[in-house]
């Protein structure tokens, strides 16, 4: 068997030696850059989160909205005033919560206007069902207080929108982006533009509930339908007559 050597001294091999020694060296730099990038980005499970909703979230929850109204031992009901807060805190609810959450009107026990709070609960409530609301999304509680004037307070749950927080993070050379992933901060801007400006938050959840239906109209549809009349509009309601003078 023939063994061929190779020089290890000669120019050629040096050569080859130093070319094996750099592509090495410069393979663990090339590696140690993607594994900076992957990094930097955010990752679920292995996957960088690309859309903005899934990086920047806009994260909605429920806080309660209260309305106190201070009545005095010796009134009798509420005051004009009164009862003008009560109609714009029922508008406010019903704006910002689509009707989903119920007002809870919660009247002193125990203190010296208790017999006033709960007159003016009452009055409170007939005026929310005045409004429109049912009597099932109005509920009436007591709450134990002392003293001589503890408020009579009417509260709903209302949807808040909590931005997220933009600019924090310019951990990434965008002049050096080798995978051309989204950069931590891109469409943060958007998300919290969204979250400050969104009328009703619970829109974000989800669709609004649907109002009640016009009954007079389907049922007038309804019976063109059993009879097998046109449900449209007529034949001579759809034909455009026109005429020309000579």
């Amino acid at each position: 068997m023939q063994i061929k050597s190779t020089n290890v001294g000669s120019p050629r091999g040096r050569r080859t030696g130093l070319g094996k020694i750099f592509t090495i060296a410069l393979l663990s730099v090339t590696s140690g850059g993607c594994e900076h990038d992957r990094a930097t980005s955010p990752q679920v499970a292995g996957w960088t989160l690309v859309d903005p909703e899934q990086r920047h979230p806009i994260l909605v929850s429920q806080q309660p909205a209260t309305l106190n109204l201070h009545v005095s031992p010796s009134a009798d009901g509420l005051t004009p005033m009164q009862r003008a807060r009560v109609l714009e805190f029922a508008n406010h609810s019903r704006a910002s919560d689509s009707g989903n959450s119920r007002i809870v009107i919660s009247a002193p026990g125990g203190s010296a206007n208790e017999g006033a709070s709960m007159q003016a609960a009452d009055e409170a409530r007939q005026l929310l069902i005045n409004t429109g609301y049912s009597e099932t999304t109005i509920a009436v509680e007591a709450y134990h207080a002392s003293g001589r004037d503890a408020p009579l307070r009417l509260s709903y749950m209302r949807y808040v929108a909590e931005a997220p927080n933009c600019g924090q993070d310019w951990s990434e050379n965008l002049a050096r982006t080798y995978q051309n992933t989204p950069y931590p901060n891109m469409g943060c801007a958007a998300q919290r533009n969204l979250a400050v400006m969104v009328a009703n938050p619970a829109d974000l959840l989800g669709p609004r509930t649907m109002t009640s239906r016009d009954s007079n109209r389907r049922d007038d549809m309804y019976g063109k339908y059993v009879k097998g009349s046109t449900l449209g509009a007529s034949d001579e309601a759809q034909t455009i007559k026109t005429s020309t003078d000579q």
